[in-house]
């Protein structure tokens, strides 16, 4: 086993440092008494009193929020029957083609999504609002799903459904009671991978979205333009307290799963 050398640990050390401390800074600024982002001028928390009584951050807060949950729940269903139709259906006509299709967002330019995107719902005639950026977020992260899930379903020990098919389980069945909790952790790994994109996607929600339904990526770029505010810095060290304490629940969950996951797989061996 090679030992942990120096040049590895001079590495990690400038790559954390080049990704953490601009967000120590902005934590730290959001705490600033002056407007002035660049000048401390002593501790203070009225900028997070201040974001807390700005409706138009808040409206926009909301409105991510909805989409997110929304999208990546949608995204998780259709990219885990995806995933599901990849790995288990076999060869079928159109395979490589359906392939592609699901492969092809992850590496398209955001532009071209969000354009194509609002040409679609022009064309039908449909209102851009909180649906249409439900159903563009929906589109581009249930492909990373698919990933996701297809990676867990093709380690995955098909003899357990098999087992389940014969004491009289129908398909379905052995599906949500055998190979759901199984794969639980990729499902939820998705999930959070689909709540992630449309909580950070600003060039497909800008083509999206209609005039009352502006996300908060969308407001932040929106206000930056005439310089960034402290209230910017306090809204963004809130979201980066969330997304922390999400991650740490989702590594607690995803550990439990894992866990149980090798408990039942140990026990079905044994029986068999």
């Amino acid at each position: 086993m090679r030992r942990f050398s120096w040049f590895n640990a001079t590495s990690l050390t400038l790559g954390f440092a080049f990704l953490y401390i601009p967000m120590l800074i902005l934590i730290v600024f959001s705490f600033n008494e002056s407007k002035l982002v660049t000048v401390w001028a002593g501790f203070s928390t009225k900028w997070y009193g201040e974001l807390l009584h700005n409706e138009a951050f808040l409206d926009a807060a909301w409105v991510t929020i909805q989409v997110a949950l929304l999208s990546s729940t949608v995204a998780t269903v259709l990219g885990t029957m995806a995933a599901h139709v990849l790995v288990r259906a076999g060869r079928f006509p159109g395979r490589t083609l359906f392939s592609g299709m699901i492969y092809a967002p992850l590496v398209m330019p955001d532009v071209i999504t969000g354009l194509s995107l609002l040409l679609l719902f022009i064309g039908i005639g449909l209102d851009r609002g909180v649906l249409t950026i439900v159903l563009a977020h929906a589109t581009f992260s249930m492909c990373f799903v698919s990933v996701v899930v297809s990676s867990r379903l093709v380690s995955f020990d098909r003899s357990l459904e098999e087992a389940a098919l014969d004491l009289g389980c129908s398909p379905f069945e052995a599906f949500r009671l055998v190979t759901l909790p199984i794969i639980a952790p990729a499902v939820i790994s998705g999930w959070l991978l689909a709540f992630t994109l449309s909580l950070d996607d600003l060039v497909i929600a800008s083509f999206a979205a209609g005039p009352s339904s502006t996300t908060l990526p969308i407001k932040i770029f929106s206000s930056i333009r005439l310089g960034v505010s402290p209230e910017i810095n306090a809204l963004s060290t809130i979201m980066i307290a969330i997304v922390t304490v999400g991650v740490i629940i989702a590594s607690l969950i995803s550990k439990r799963a894992s866990l149980a996951q090798q408990r039942d797989e140990q026990a079905a061996a044994r029986t068999t």
